[in-house]
């Protein structure tokens, strides 16, 4: 990396990735003793950056746990998120979460946080309390990058068929719809369903199947671009190993795996077109090497994460703020 002084706002600032590219790449030139007042001075600065590219790395800012990366992130911006259910909270924490508890020796694949759900974060936070020992990394990627990437016309038919995320909550092999919802009334989880738009079939033994159409590809509120924004890798069966997707379909059948992804009309997505946006995911992905202390900024709307295999104790701490609702995306998009 090359470092070129920034000595308006004391830091130096570098790239892991293509130059101007992501991350960008911030360290301290001497210490800040009030990082609270020189976030607050630099906000407009920090907030222009993230827009252009889409991540910044704040290296050696002095961040020395937990407690103190909530403060950060909270200073950062204010309003932290504290009721995400899809991940453990933080012991000690207020609004900060633990990492996705997933095997260390499988990859957790690349994704936008929550864009199969109602309500996504536009800014997510990492912090490395503790780095693996082998593998770990977080990689990234730009997700405006993976437009240029993709085939026109597979661009073209995720803009205008949109995806359907379909979930079938059989027991044993997801959590049963009652712990999901947390009820036992189906009308209520009937109600919850139809507000969120979000279609509904109670199966045999039972057990239940939501379908929910989501945009593929979306325009970013503030910065007018266009980001290839979605968990397509996270659902499709295609990207299950092998095996086990065969003993799923085995015994479920594809039409009631415990996780799908669909075109939004229903039509499916080939197996082609998944190993496409795999290898462009890798082809756009930076990946750099965790170092305690570092915190990691996103904006959710145009980087996709993902994580890596790795050995040896890993601690990787989250936070997210501005949540954007579906709904209300939707019509300031088509307005």
């Amino acid at each position: 990396m090359n470092a070129t002084p920034i000595t308006d706002i004391s830091v130096q600032i570098s790239f892991f990735g293509a130059e101007g590219g992501l991350p960008l790449v911030l360290k301290p030139t001497a210490p800040i003793d009030d990082l609270p007042g020189w976030i607050d001075a630099h906000r407009d600065t920090l907030e222009a950056w993230l827009a252009q590219h889409g991540a910044i790395l704040f290296r050696d800012f002095g961040v020395g746990g937990p407690e103190a990366f909530e403060a950060f992130a909270e200073a950062v911006s204010p309003g932290l998120y504290g009721e995400y259910g899809d991940l453990p909270k933080k012991e000690g924490g207020r609004n900060t979460y633990r990492s996705t508890p997933y095997p260390e020796r499988q990859m957790i694949l690349y994704h936008n946080e929550s864009s199969h759900l109602p309500r996504w974060p536009r800014r997510q936070f990492f912090f490395c309390e503790l780095p693996s020992t082998v593998g770990g990394a977080t990689p990234i990627v730009d997700c405006r990058a993976m437009l240029r990437e993709l085939p026109a016309q597979l661009v073209d038919t995720f803009e205008r068929k949109q995806l359907m995320y379909v979930r079938t909550f059989t027991r044993g092999l997801d959590v049963p719809w009652r712990e999901f919802f947390d009820t036992d009334d189906r009308r209520a989880v009937e109600a919850r369903c139809d507000a969120a738009g979000v279609q509904y079939e109670w199966l045999p033994n039972d057990e239940l199947q939501t379908r929910t159409v989501c945009p593929a590809v979306i325009v970013h509120p503030l910065t007018g671009e266009r980001s290839f924004f979605n968990q397509v890798q996270l659902h499709h069966v295609a990207c299950l190993d092998p095996d086990v997707r065969m003993d799923l379909i085995d015994m479920v059948g594809l039409k009631r795996m415990p996780r799908h992804a669909y075109f939004g009309d229903g039509s499916d997505i080939g197996d082609e077109a998944i190993a496409l946006i795999g290898a462009a995911y890798e082809r756009c992905a930076v990946r750099f090497a965790w170092q305690a202390g570092d915190v990691l900024m996103l904006d959710n709307m145009l980087v996709a994460h993902a994580r890596d295999p790795y050995s040896g104790p890993r601690k990787i701490v989250v936070a997210m703020s501005e949540l954007v609702d579906r709904a209300q995306f939707a019509q300031h998009a088509n307005a």
